[in-house]
């Protein structure tokens, strides 16, 4: 039995060193990695898999404590994923200490891991895809996703979660301002942390205000909750709402198809433009032409867009123009 092998079967058992080891093989880039992946892939998609968002000082990390224990108290293992910004000297995430995070660091129903964003827009690279299939395969019944930070690119997490939760606290500026635009339509569940400060009861206002604006008719209706994470007020009505929706898509059996097939969609999408920018890469490589084509752009002689244009219509059209 290979290396891998012995990672991928203790995947499948649960083993959190198996785990461990697997998520750093695909954060990496390591050529085990599609192997990797493409066995446990066929043991997935039985996790609900929560993407949480929002703006910094919401108090996410702190809600997701108090969620997972809740979860914990329901006889249910969690993986969390915890999507930090990169750090421009190590390419790490800065966060990746996880300390607000610590106490549930000891339960062997819970799994923690910090993943940089690695400049990905919206915080959400293929290697936090795939660490969430990972945590799938490996039995969690529920996968939490916490991105880095609320803003029009993080509409990405709807690209990995089932159920999405968009918090917001009273005091981070205007709220209209910052739960509008993409981050508006993937909500699933809104939540306004820190419900105990001045101002929240007019925050969750503004929001059932803007979803009353909604014109879509029938489905899912996005509840808007209030909590205060530090004392795990509220908590328990969120986990329900969760829950529902859940089985909400389970009944949708349209809904349901649709949202995974427009998952698969960008995922094929996405594996396709990295084969071929790696193919591309590798060639020009070979042939001594990247330099060259750097020189070209250096000099003026030509422009990044006109040069990739040219190597694409090369590459799959044997276009020599």
């Amino acid at each position: 039995m290979t290396k891998t092998e012995e990672i991928i079967k203790g995947v499948l058992k649960g083993d959190r060193r198996s785990i461990a080891k697997a998520i750093t093989i695909i954060e990496n880039g390591m050529p085990e990695a599609r192997e990797l992946i493409a066995q446990v892939f066929p043991r997935t998609g039985k996790a609900h898999v929560i993407g949480l968002t929002g703006a910094g000082g919401a108090g996410k990390s702190t809600l997701i404590e108090k969620i997972v224990q809740e979860y914990r108290r329901r006889g249910k293992t969690v993986g969390i994923i915890a999507v930090d910004p990169t750090s421009p000297f190590t390419g790490g995430a800065f966060l990746g200490d996880r300390i607000r995070m610590q106490e549930l660091s000891t339960d062997e129903g819970v799994y923690i891991r910090s993943m940089a964003t690695r400049n990905y827009a919206g915080g959400i690279s293929k290697a936090t895809k795939d660490a969430t299939k990972i945590l799938d395969a490996a039995g969690k019944d529920v996968v939490i996703v916490e991105t880095a930070g609320a803003g029009q690119s993080e509409v990405e997490i709807v690209k990995v979660a089932q159920t999405i939760v968009v918090m917001h606290a009273p005091g981070l500026g205007d709220d209209i301002q910052a739960i509008k635009a993409g981050i508006m339509e993937i909500a699933d569940v809104f939540v306004v942390n820190k419900a105990d400060r001045e101002n929240a009861n007019k925050t969750a206002i503004d929001i059932q205000a803007m979803l009353q604006l909604d014109s879509k008719k029938g489905g899912w209706k996005p509840p808007v909750l209030k909590t205060v994470a530090l004392t795990g007020e509220g908590v328990k009505e969120l986990i329900e709402k969760l829950e529902d929706h859940r089985c909400f898509l389970e009944g949708d059996v349209e809904c349901r198809e649709n949202m995974l097939k427009t998952k698969a969609e960008t995922e094929l999408l996405e594996a396709i433009k990295e084969r071929i920018s790696r193919a591309i890469m590798d060639k020009l490589k070979r042939e001594g032409r990247f330099d060259e084509l750097l020189r070209e752009i250096l000099e003026k002689k030509t422009d990044p867009a006109s040069a990739a244009e040219k190597l694409v219509k090369k590459a799959i059209y044997n276009d020599q123009a």
